[in-house]
């Protein structure tokens, strides 16, 4: 209270005319971030989804997306460094290029093409996610400040928009793949040309609204823009802020939860698409279950973002997204098999949906944990997010061409049980600290 007050006598006119109107833009602002983040990734999300079925010759679409998660994980090491140098506008604007020059390499897929389209893209990503989650905190809590409301409600409901509006990607983008591609007799597809000009126009237009985004850095970062600190000092304080993050019981805990997150993507982006939709509805079919995919993936991020409070609303909400999820895996292991028919396409499109239920909650239950639990660091905790996310994923590409979908599900039904069991434990540690520090008081 006392330094609210100090800053209110210093420059009384400056902020009472900010007050007036900084409050409405945070709205303004996550409204742009939201529909800027659908209309690029309604096509990279398209894309990646068509991937290892349009680029099939030597596993061209799937080691191209495995080296561009190798690449997403050795760059979001020094993500969090590149958002506090250029801050987190302009890196979310440097970000969108890596996409828009992946899908442009997808209209002639080449090894020549697409694995250095891949490797830039993976510098890209790290920034731009890093950038967007740094970006949405800082709106939020300066929202909550202004308007003196709950913190973590906000962060729940900013990231519920955020998430709802980007889970709408799969269903718009896996929309107009299926409106614009056609299975040809041989089973290749045609109209692969149009759909990625589509796609690059969608792209160029949500480069340029994230344009109009306000800036909300700090101060701090602001002057780290302007000052000339040595490459080295930089250095040594993002490996010190990793050092202390890798350190973090805390952050140890979620990490397994962090990486099932991405396996879980990725399990839907290469093995679902390959192993269960293709097969009962084909090439073209891809389009239509993601499309069911991304809608309840969508509707979940907007409920789940709605709901979340603090942490105790967050563990449930994960719990319910785990079980979802847990069931589709092993309705997929124990019982499904391929048929003709009605029924052969109900259930893709249905296991679709819930899988989508799955991601919604996470995506909006891991940014809002983390900007609970990091207020200090949040561009390290989101480079940490999107590190283990992405090297995750990079492992389900390059072992997807050689296993089998029920080694797959093996793997999944593992993996989540291992990271809940140490999201339960962290959200039971975090509790016991909570109530003892209150009982201390």
């Amino acid at each position: 209270m006392d330094s609210v007050a100090t800053h209110d006598e210093e420059s009384p006119l400056i902020v009472n005319d900010l007050e007036i109107k900084n409050p409405k833009n945070y709205a303004r602002d996550i409204h742009i971030l939201s529909w800027a983040f659908l209309l690029i990734f309604l096509a990279y999300g398209a894309a990646q989804n068509l991937e290892s079925t349009v680029n099939n010759e030597q596993d061209l679409g799937t080691t191209s997306l495995g080296i561009l998660y190798v690449s997403f994980t050795f760059f979001s090491l020094l993500a969090s460094l590149v958002v506090r140098v250029l801050g987190s506008k302009n890196a979310l604007i440097l970000g969108t290029t890596g996409y828009w020059l992946f899908v442009a390499a997808n209209l002639k897929p080449t090894w020549y093409t697409m694995v250095p389209a891949s490797l830039y893209l993976g510098f890209a990503a790290s920034i731009i996610w890093v950038g967007q989650g740094t970006y949405l905190t800082a709106t939020a809590r300066g929202h909550a400040r202004d308007y003196k409301l709950h913190e973590g409600t906000i962060i729940g409901n900013f990231n519920g928009e955020f998430w709802g509006l980007f889970a709408l990607h799969q269903f718009v983008g896996n929309l107009i793949s299926l409106a614009l591609l056609k299975d040809g007799e041989d089973g290749s597809t045609s109209g692969t040309t149009l759909l990625f000009v589509v796609f690059l126009c969608s792209m160029t237009l949500g480069t340029i609204l994230m344009c109009f985004l306000q800036k909300r850095d700090s101060k701090e970062q602001d002057d780290l823009q302007d000052s000339s600190v040595s490459l080295y000092a930089s250095l040594a304080s993002l490996w010190k802020s990793a050092s202390l993050l890798l350190s973090n019981v805390q952050m140890l805990l979620v990490i397994p939860l962090i990486a099932y997150s991405g396996l879980q993507q990725a399990f839907v982006w290469a093995d679902f698409t390959k192993s269960v939709v293709t097969p009962a509805m084909g090439v073209s079919g891809v389009g239509g279950a993601m499309a069911v995919y991304g809608a309840c993936d969508a509707i979940c991020s907007l409920v789940a973002g709605r709901l979340t409070s603090g942490l105790k609303s967050i563990t449930l909400i994960v719990s319910g997204g785990a079980l979802f999820q847990a069931i589709a895996f092993f309705w997929l292991l124990l019982k499904y098999s391929p048929t003709s028919g009605v029924l052969g396409t109900i259930c893709p499109l249905l296991m679709a949906a819930i899988l989508g239920i799955g991601d919604g909650v996470f995506n909006t239950q891991l940014s809002a944990l983390l900007a609970l639990l990091f207020k200090h660091d949040m561009e390290g905790a989101f480079a940490q997010l999107k590190l283990w996310q992405s090297a995750s994923i990079a492992v389900v590409f390059f072992l997807s061409p050689h296993i089998s979908l029920q080694a797959m599900l093996v793997i999944m039904l593992v993996g989540i049980f291992i990271s809940y069991g140490g999201f339960l434990f962290l959200t039971l540690r975090v509790e016991k600290a909570f109530i003892s520090s209150v009982s201390d008081a």
